[in-house]
């Protein structure tokens, strides 16, 4: 994630601002709000090496997949909710002084907090390892929050983005107009398949992932998103220094 650095030196971020308005918003988790990339390689390193596999070769298709469904692939017999969410509570506790957030995040957030907009966090995580990097980080608890334990099928399964919009009462997309913010192209495709907008960040995938994945804007971090106040119960944000996007 983000201090994973990600060269964007050859993509043109210079889109002009626009201003588009949502019902509410759903943010992933990892690369989205927070940056645990340091963190995670030392853990699955552990894992690893328990398993029996190369950390490497975990790293290389992890990101933005439930862990279960990771030991489903490489050890069955570790994939069990109370393992995964175990060690998954470890990883803060163990590893907090390699977590960042992302940056403007904690801005964006604390705005809709502020002025009590809808949102929710829909990771695949679980929820002691997202409750426990909030904590770690002092970043805010969403009231609504989906982990890996809310849905059957993880990412790029659509289910969690839909629950989403299920716990923020937007379910219909005819009549909802909702916004995820993820980094990984699973979460990527699960947020357009959710049939919402999305907003893809480059922040631990290259700008090509990135864009393979059909985002509808791409931006390097959350210092892109600006909170803009209005009236109601809707969202409004301006998107700024965009990836300048080729029809």
């Amino acid at each position: 994630m983000g201090s994973t650095l990600i060269d964007t030196s050859g993509a043109d971020f210079s889109a002009p601002p626009v201003q588009v308005t949502f019902d509410g918003l759903l943010f992933d988790m990892d690369g989205t709000i927070i940056d645990s990339t340091a963190a995670v390689e030392k853990h699955w390193e552990a894992i690893g090496k328990e398993i029996g596999h190369s950390p490497e070769v975990i790293l290389q298709t992890s990101h933005g997949r439930r862990t279960i469904d990771m030991l489903k692939e490489l050890a069955p017999e570790k994939a069990t909710w109370e393992y995964v969410q175990h060690m998954e509570g470890l990883l803060p506790k163990k590893y907090g002084d390699d977590a960042v957030e992302i940056p403007g995040a904690r801005a964006l957030l604390q705005d809709l907090i502020d002025r009590k907009k809808p949102w929710a966090i829909v990771t695949s995580g679980t929820k002691p390892l997202v409750s426990g990097w909030l904590d770690v980080l002092s970043l805010p608890h969403p009231q609504h929050l989906i982990t890996a334990e809310s849905v059957a099928n993880g990412k790029p399964d659509p289910a969690c983005y839909l629950l989403g919009r299920d716990r923020l009462e937007l379910s219909s997309p005819g009549n909802a107009e909702v916004l995820v913010l993820e980094d990984a192209p699973a979460g990527i495709r699960a947020g357009k398949a959710a049939g919402c907008k999305v907003i893809g960040l480059v922040t631990s995938h290259t700008v090509e992932q990135v864009l393979e994945a059909g985002p509808d804007w791409v931006v390097r971090d959350l210092r892109s998103v600006r909170f803009v106040p209005a009236e109601g119960s809707k969202v409004t944000l301006e998107i700024r220094d965009a990836l300048v996007l080729m029809n």
